[in-house]
């Protein structure tokens, strides 16, 4: 059964309420949809002050809404509220000095160069 999350304010105030996993190197990752592996998938991403993903391609939409915190990439800084779309063939790295927690919405799965 999916995690269905009711609140933002909930979730960032409590963010241990949700069954996280590791996704790489003080990046966490709790699955709404989907596997990851082929077709689309939505997932909550929660950073440890300092945490980074390395450069990766899009090959379909990406979708980021920061819900907590900040991140940035080579195109800025993006606080709360924040809505960060990356179209096919991009690609980036992400950091968050400051650790954040931001609603993640893949097309398709990234490639990690």
């Amino acid at each position: 059964m999916p995690f269905i999350i009711a609140n933002v304010a909930a979730l960032t105030a409590h963010p241990e309420s949700v069954p996280w996993r590791r996704f790489r190197e003080g990046v966490e990752i709790h699955r709404l949809y989907g596997s990851g592996d082929a077709g689309a998938s939505a997932a909550l991403l929660r950073y440890a002050p300092g945490a980074s993903v390395p450069q990766h391609v899009h090959r379909g939409h990406e979708h980021i809404f920061v819900l907590a915190g900040s991140q940035s990439d080579e195109r800025g800084h993006h606080r709360v509220g924040t809505l960060v779309v990356n179209t096919p063939g991009t690609r980036h790295s992400v950091s968050s000095a400051e650790g954040c927690i931001v609603l993640a919405i893949w097309e398709q799965p990234v490639v990690f160069i």
